[in-house]
This record gives C-alpha cells, structure tokens and sequence, in this order.
C-alpha cells in the first residue's frame, strides 16, 4: 500500500512563490515517474510537469521557466517550486507517482494566486 501526502498549498500574491511537496509512503519499491497536475474550476485538466526517473524534467508552456520540479531522494519526497505565480495558476495541484505497477496519487492542495 502507497500513500502520498500533498503540502505547501496556500494564498500568495501575484509575482511570489510556494514549493509543494508530495510525500510518499508504504511499500514503495521503484518510483518510474512523478509528475504534477492541476484543475481549475471550468478549466481542462493540465499536466503542468513530469519526470521519468534519471530522465529530464519536461514543463507544460504555460510554466515553463516558473516552476521546477525535485526530489529528495532520502526521504522519497517530491517537490515543485513555483515562481513568479500568476492568478491563472490558481487551481488545486496533484502528484502522481508511478511505483512499480501502480499509479498514485496525491490528495489535492490548493494553490490560490492574487492579483
């Protein structure tokens, strides 16, 4: 069993910066891929960034530059850091962790950016 704990949502002004992190525990073996999503109310789902294990980072256009994605391997924790936030980069972020034959995900945080 593998569970991820999303933190590091919250309210920030246009122009500042929040780091999300997505911890992984449980019986995790191989960790594939992370990658980080977002939905927004009447907006279409988005992969905002994703990672192949020892691959590069590939960032969607609308965050590129901004946001960047890491990991602490020690602790099998995950993080995006989000620069420079827009308002219409508020949506509520989810990881997802590809672990072996399983897909997982994050409970959800909310990212709320004020103009």
């Amino acid at each position: 069993q593998v569970q991820l704990v999303e933190s590091g949502g919250g309210l920030v002004q246009a122009g500042g910066s929040l780091r999300l992190s997505c911890a992984a525990a449980g019986s995790i073996f191989s960790i594939s891929a992370v990658s980080w999503h977002r939905q927004a109310p009447g907006k279409e789902h988005e992969v905002v960034a994703y990672q192949l294990t020892g691959g590069s980072a590939n960032y969607a256009d609308s965050v590129k530059g901004r946001f960047t994605v890491s990991r602490v391997n020690t602790k099998n924790t995950f993080s995006l850091q989000m620069n420079n936030l827009k308002p219409e980069d508020t949506a509520v972020y989810f990881c997802n962790l590809v672990i072996g034959h399983g897909d997982y995900w994050g409970q959800g945080t909310q990212v709320t950016v004020s103009s």
